[in-house]
């Protein structure tokens, strides 16, 4: 019979189902945490909601990202590689499930997680989401439960060793990134890869996005990110101009002429 453990957070019990290897990782702000997790109900039939492995992917979060289960970081960092746990979670932490689990599904069968979401303005976003599109997840919205997610840690990746995502990365981070993606696109151009250049500029653009976007529009800070951005967009729509994507070349040129 598993042993039942009290983690220092209120209203979480773990059982170790298999023991793990090695001490505790070290698990630092920025550590990329590989994992597969079943979501079970907590009723007699113990209903499965969601199975990672069914779809073939296993899952990836970022230590300090504030994932929108944050309860989740806590019980991962846990557990020791290989480990395999069961935890009991009461409804206080997992109100955000069902729209958690939305966008899962969505990436697993190949859609946008924010289908239905975009140019639409508040008020119809806000009728979105009295239906996710799952009967078994508007039934957890309706009545938040408990859930039990039993998971198994696979890999922790230092923040170091591992290429991160942009939205992964802090401000100063984008902005050490921007110059590498730009040299990275001119020598694929050199290469005559338009594809694979367009998407590094397009990757450096949406890093000043992201900065710009915490600045007020029109002062010093912003305009300086924005002479930043102008001619990575040129640079962007020459690579598309090559693969005759002309439509898009005049929309982002138009906005930069206006």
């Amino acid at each position: 019979m598993e042993e039942t453990y009290l983690l220092n957070v209120e209203g979480v019990k773990k059982k170790i189902l298999h023991g793990g290897c090695g001490v505790l990782p070290d698990f630092q702000d920025g550590s990329k945490v590989t994992f597969h997790f079943q979501t079970l109900k907590d009723d007699f039939e113990r209903t499965v909601i969601d199975d990672s492995r069914q779809a073939g992917i296993p899952m990836e979060i970022i230590i300090g990202k504030m994932f929108k289960i944050e309860v989740w970081e806590t019980l991962l960092t846990s557990m020791r590689i290989g480990e395999v746990a069961e935890f009991w979670c009461d409804a206080v932490h997992t109100g955000m499930y069902a729209l958690i689990s939305k966008g899962m599904r969505k990436i697993a069968e190949g859609k946008d997680p924010l289908e239905g979401q975009k140019h639409r303005c508040g008020m119809g976003n806000m009728f979105d989401y009295h239906s996710t599109g799952y009967a078994d997840l508007d039934e957890l919205q309706r009545t938040p439960q408990p859930l039990i997610f039993i998971m198994e840690l696979f890999k922790v990746e230092d923040p170091t060793s591992y290429k991160r995502d942009t939205w992964a990365m802090s401000n100063d981070e984008k902005l050490l990134a921007v110059p590498k993606l730009h040299t990275e696109g001119n020598r694929l151009v050199l290469s005559r890869k338009f594809k694979e250049a367009a998407e590094k500029y397009q990757e450096a653009v949406i890093c000043l996005r992201n900065v710009q976007s915490k600045e007020k529009p029109w002062e010093e800070d912003w305009l300086k990110l924005e002479n930043l951005i102008t001619p990575l967009v040129l640079n962007y729509c020459q690579c598309q101009l090559e693969l005759g994507e002309y439509y898009e070349v005049l929309e982002h040129t138009t906005d930069l002429l206006q």
